[in-house]
């Protein structure tokens, strides 16, 4: 029977099978949500086909994850992200480092991807640079610019240049500061620590929108199980890997897979409490090496390295496309059309790969930076207030 302990800390070893699946997950899930929404925007709708093809109804179902992709994405960012804080929680500068990490990682990708869009913008005429705000209270203008830095977007500014899968950025940027203070609540070591954070999660919780906080609980899920090892045999492992799976299936043809609302809380609760016991069943080293899972390792490593920008820039690349290719649909009953759907991702897919390289690609060299600048500003602080 599988064996569930606690362990004191959920820092990942990177030659563990849950820290290589983790790679792997992230550069197909980004991947798939890139793949829908590319499908979306140049094949019809599947509905709208009165007799689709074998083919297309394969390639409909293949491309159609882009829900289920962003639950894993959720429950990965709250593993990785909640787990790190929850390692580091009430260390000497724990917080400043929390903040510095997630900043870093967000804006060294959204501030020049966002510039990228405006220029473009400029150039294609659907933003009017020579107003002193870059198109007033619009998708281009200032203040959506920095307010889609800040998580505010579908609160109280667009998403920057029509920009749609950018509301996840939202839910980020709100759940890196609420897990925090909900830390803060049980964990403060005086009363009044405590009672300033109860008050600033319910002063957040009455800005952000329901269905915001109900998928909060999808990204504790991953926080939750960080810490979680289950010593399990192969058995257990294929029946939680079979588990996963099937829910994916399932979910895929009977589950909502549009938007995140409600009434898709419960499925998605249930396919991330899955990938989550998957995880946490393959924590532990294997037994030699194995040329074909370096192999599948490295492919992980080298998507999930980009994963970010992808997502950020493939609608604007797409956008991109149809503004100078035109905006002509393909047709599911063409088969040439998929290879032009295939060349299209594969495009997408290259650019974002290119676009990170001065920027995804240097996360740890701005990092080290700002954190010897701050150090030395820290430093010279306290040189300035020693006695004379």
């Amino acid at each position: 029977m599988p064996k569930v302990s606690l362990l004191e800390e959920s820092r990942p070893h990177s030659d563990y099978y849950d820290s290589m699946i983790i790679w792997l997950l992230r550069g197909l899930a980004w991947l798939a949500v890139a793949a829908g929404h590319l499908r979306a925007r140049v094949y019809p709708g599947f509905g709208s086909v009165a007799e689709p093809t074998p083919g297309f109804q394969a390639f409909a179902f293949l491309t159609g994850y882009a829900h289920l992709a962003l639950v894993v994405l959720f429950v990965l960012s709250g593993w990785l992200v909640g787990g790190g804080m929850l390692d580091r929680y009430g260390s000497p500068g724990a917080l400043r480092q929390y903040a510095l990490k997630r900043l870093t990682r967000l804006w060294i990708v959204l501030i020049p991807a966002y510039t990228a869009m405006l220029l473009f913008a400029a150039y294609a005429g659907w933003a009017d640079a020579s107003s002193a705000d870059l198109g007033g209270s619009g998708e281009y203008a200032a203040g959506a610019f920095i307010g889609n830095l800040l998580g505010l977007q579908t609160l109280a500014v667009p998403r920057f240049g029509g920009n749609y899968p950018l509301w996840t950025l939202a839910n980020a940027s709100w759940y890196y500061l609420l897990f925090p203070l909900l830390l803060a609540v049980f964990r403060a070591r005086t009363a009044p620590a405590r009672a300033g954070a109860v008050l600033a999660v319910l002063g957040i919780a009455a800005v952000l929108s329901e269905v915001m906080l109900l998928y909060f609980l999808v990204w504790l899920l991953g926080a939750a199980f960080s810490r979680v090892p289950i010593d399990a045999g192969p058995l257990a492992r294929r029946l939680f890997l079979l588990l996963f799976l099937a829910l994916a299936v399932y979910y895929r043809i009977a589950g909502g897979n549009n938007h995140m609302r409600t009434d898709t809380i419960v499925q998605d609760l249930a396919f991330g409490t899955s990938l989550a016991l998957f995880l946490c069943s393959m924590r532990y080293r294997p037994a030699g090496p194995s040329r074909l899972r370096e192999r599948v390792v490295a492919a992980g490593r080298f998507f999930a390295g980009f994963s970010f920008t992808l997502y950020v820039i493939h609608v604007p690349l797409i956008d991109a496309m149809q503004y100078f290719f035109g905006r002509q649909r393909l047709s599911p009953a063409a088969p040439l059309d998929y290879l032009v759907y295939a060349a299209m991702l594969a495009g997408i897919v290259a650019l974002a790969y290119l676009f990170h390289l001065p920027f995804e690609a240097n996360t740890q060299r701005v990092r080290a930076w700002m954190k010897e600048r701050l150090a030395a500003d820290g430093a010279g602080a306290a040189r300035r207030t020693e006695p004379l």
